[in-house]
């Protein structure tokens, strides 16, 4: 299964950061890894599911379908695999900086102040950055984090 190829064109490795105020900081961090791909090929995201043993399926739109995989233990499936069969375009930067987040997680950084700011920064230079509403939250990411 080329799940590399497939990656690179339609995955994204993104860190979802949103108001919880049952948290410590009053935000919620959750790393995410997914593949989206047009309803004709939703045999392929069944086949990646099947062959990693993680992640759900949910229908995604009108005409698509995304495999979605967000627990910290599922998720080092994923990070074996790239770290196994590294990516070769800009997705490389975006994975290695998912692993990152990931590691901030799993070491409970993000339950504080410094912490959740550096994470906002790598969020802010990951995929598509920060939303406008985000950045008016977070005004200097970067600048903030340590």
């Amino acid at each position: 299964m080329p799940k590399k190829k497939i990656t690179e064109g339609e995955g994204c490795f993104t860190t979802s950061i949103y108001k919880d105020c049952r948290m410590k900081t009053g935000w919620q961090v959750k790393p995410i890894f997914q593949l989206n791909l047009h309803k004709k090929d939703l045999k392929i995201l069944e086949a990646v599911q099947k062959t990693w043993g993680v992640g759900k399926i949910y229908k995604h739109g009108q005409d698509s379908f995304m495999y979605r995989v967000s627990s910290l233990k599922n998720l080092r499936v994923i990070t074996n695999h790239f770290d196994n069969y590294p990516l070769i375009t800009q997705k490389l930067a975006d994975y290695l900086l998912f692993k990152q987040c990931i590691d901030l997680i799993q070491k409970k950084l993000h339950l504080t102040e410094k912490g959740l700011l550096t994470l906002v920064g790598i969020k802010s230079v990951l995929n598509w950055g920060l939303s406008e509403k985000f950045k008016e939250t977070f005004p200097n990411p970067l600048r903030d984090s340590p």
